[in-house]
């Protein structure tokens, strides 16, 4: 019995001590509790379930990013792609004005009913279509 608790004391000092000249590797000597033959297998430092967890969580955060770009993207194009005459629009510099005259990348605007202003502005400019109230 007081041999096998001095067995243990030494396995547990080589393991947790510095390593002394001459004495054995701590992996070389078995472990007390292991069956024999049997290798202990070491712990990772850090934990590797933890780097593992923070690589998905990485991984869904840049797939979340890609999805809803992709969406904002699709929207807008259907927002471009949806603009006609007369339809009264504001351009993302905050100018509110009616379409007049569509190209294939420019958009010609009524900015000035009294005094007939038109401007002419990139397609790309468009930020928003304004309802129009049904009553005008």
């Amino acid at each position: 019995m007081t041999d096998s608790i001095l067995r243990s004391l030494l396995i547990l000092a080589q393991a947790d001590g510095p390593a002394r000249p001459g004495a054995a590797p701590a992996a070389a000597a078995p472990a007390a509790g292991t069956a024999a033959g049997a290798e202990a297998v070491p712990a990772q430092p850090g934990g590797g379930g933890f780097m593992i967890m923070m690589m998905v969580l990485l991984g869904t955060m840049i797939l979340f990013t890609f999805v809803s770009g992709r969406r904002e993207k699709k929207k807008r194009a259907e927002l471009l792609g949806s603009i006609k005459k007369h339809d009264k629009v504001m351009t993302i510099g905050g100018v509110m004005g009616t379409v007049v005259e569509l190209k294939d990348d420019s958009v010609v605007l009524k900015v000035d009913e009294t005094s007939n202003t038109r401007i002419t502005f990139s397609k790309t400019a468009i930020s928003q279509v304004i309802a129009q109230d049904s009553a005008a």
